[in-house]
């Protein structure tokens, strides 16, 4: 089942919003956040626009020493703690050092992610992508859920991506067992697992008056495209021959701050009231797909799924279970 709420609403804001438009007159004083992968791409211009708007922000950080260098200077209430979304046990030590340290979360923003990267393993045997982009999450979500319901009004943001078009859960073999691994569709897995998440994580939150979004933050060159070689982004269309930004890609692509603002939108606006579970892109509420596929906008059916979310949300409790 798909939310009647899944479409546009009257947004004043759109794919080049800056993030100061975006919270303009939003005060977060008094608001505690945390924010994955918070120390690169667009989850640094994450930080520091929630700090800027007086957000106490915590980065959990993989390489800390990295985290301090990006962040040392920036202003506003930021911390940084140690924390892998591929190692369960580091996930689990900062989630509950955290929650004996704060007394609520008001947003948590699942923005890390791997991308395209080879076939690796990570906790007992999980596919990288599966195992960081959605179980780390989930991890860390599931230790913090109470925390969440405690503050009221939290909100949860998961970063998804139109690479959701790329594939289904694999409900059979997400881990990719099978030898057939395809980087792509393995990403496009993680990102529709990102958005069930979201569909799954606001049901739990509803009583307690939270709302979960997933977020396309559009194309943005970052640290995410790590693992893919030049001749890949020429062959997609990235880059030019010179291996500089194809034409065609700088009129596509966003700057990694206006790559930030759906999620602070999402974070923060008042139109999303009563809309908690939606796949947002361009600052707004995306339409559901039909009928041509369209590349790069819009939610395919089954991103968006609450009988999928539910069952996505009980595989990745079972695999949690056991790591």
């Amino acid at each position: 089942m798909i939310a009647d709420h899944q479409k546009p609403v009257e947004s004043p804001f759109g794919r080049h919003s800056e993030p100061h438009e975006v919270l303009a007159g939003i005060d977060l004083a008094g608001k505690n956040a945390i924010v994955t992968g918070g120390y690169s791409g667009i989850g640094l211009e994450t930080v520091r626009a929630l700090a800027d708007a007086g957000a106490s922000v915590t980065v959990p950080a993989r390489d800390t020493a990295k985290a301090h260098a990006a962040l040392t200077g920036m202003k506003g209430d930021i911390r940084i703690a140690p924390m892998d979304l591929a190692d369960i046990a580091s996930v689990r030590r900062f989630a509950l050092g955290y929650a004996s340290d704060v007394p609520h979360l008001d947003l948590l923003i699942n923005n890390a992610g791997v991308m395209a990267c080879p076939e690796t393993r990570v906790g007992p045997g999980w596919e990288m992508q599966f195992g960081t982009n959605h179980m780390g999450h989930f991890a860390l979500a599931d230790v913090l859920l109470p925390l969440l319901q405690r503050s009221r009004n939290c909100r949860v943001v998961a970063l998804s991506s139109t690479g959701h078009k790329l594939s289904d859960i694999r409900w059979d073999d997400p881990n990719w067992t099978d030898g057939s691994y395809d980087k792509w569709k393995a990403y496009g897995q993680s990102k529709t697992a990102n958005a069930l998440f979201a569909v799954a994580m606001n049901a739990r939150l509803a009583n307690s008056g939270g709302m979960a979004f997933a977020v396309h933050p559009g194309g943005i060159f970052t640290p995410l495209q790590r693992h893919l070689p030049t001749e890949e982004m020429v062959a997609l269309g990235w880059l030019n021959e010179q291996g500089e930004i194809a034409e065609g890609a700088r009129a596509l692509f966003k700057t990694p701050a206006q790559g930030c603002t759906t999620t602070l939108w999402a974070a923060s606006s008042v139109l999303l009231e009563g809309k908690g579970g939606v796949y947002c892109e361009d600052c707004n509420i995306a339409d559901v797909a039909s009928g041509e596929a369209v590349r790069y906008r819009y939610v395919e059916p089954h991103a968006v799924d609450s009988d999928s979310a539910e069952r996505l949300w009980s595989l990745s409790e079972a695999m949690l279970a056991k790591a």
